[in-house]
């Protein structure tokens, strides 16, 4: 393997999972894919979340201090798609979308496999993103019998392999 293809074949064994993140603020409604999502905490139940501050999402965010993450299933490439590559500024993204709220007020997709309600503890510069910390209030399981997407099945969706630098 070319030296330069290293670190985008190591980070893609990486076992994250493929998430929508919904958020609202007043009657405005967003959602993204991402992957960089992972529990960090067992008490308080905390969930780390990375997040472009360039993404149309992040002030609404940030605003409310509240999002729902809806786990999406494998076979469900199509809606981590529709979700990550277009722009929320440009679209609604849930227009076509069955949702629906969670208590928090962040939409939540009707087909994840589940959901968490999530509010904002904490944000700190992480590089190129934000870490944003947050406590998980409430969530549910939504299908029993779907295994999660992980994020190697994405390929390059999100067009990141241009971004990992060529080599350490």
């Amino acid at each position: 393997m070319p030296q330069n293809d290293l670190p985008l074949s190591l980070f893609r064994r990486l076992t994250n999972g493929v998430y929508v993140v919904g958020v609202a603020h007043g009657s405005t409604l967003g959602g993204f894919t991402a992957a960089w999502i992972t529990q960090v905490s067992y008490d308080p139940l905390l969930v780390a979340l990375s997040l472009n501050p360039g993404h149309a999402s992040f002030p609404l965010l940030t605003a409310s201090g509240a999002f729902a993450v809806s786990i999406l299933g494998q076979g469900q490439l199509e809606l981590a798609r529709h979700f990550g590559t277009q722009s929320g500024r440009n679209i609604d993204k849930l227009a076509t979308q069955r949702w629906q709220l969670a208590a928090g007020g962040a939409p939540v997709l009707s087909d994840a496999i589940g959901y968490l309600d999530c509010r904002v503890v904490a944000c700190h510069p992480a590089g190129d993103h934000e870490l944003v910390l947050a406590q998980v209030v409430g969530g549910s399981i939504l299908s029993q019998d779907t295994w999660p997407m992980t994020y190697a099945e994405t390929g390059n969706l999100d067009g990141s392999a241009a971004l990992y630098p060529p080599e350490f």
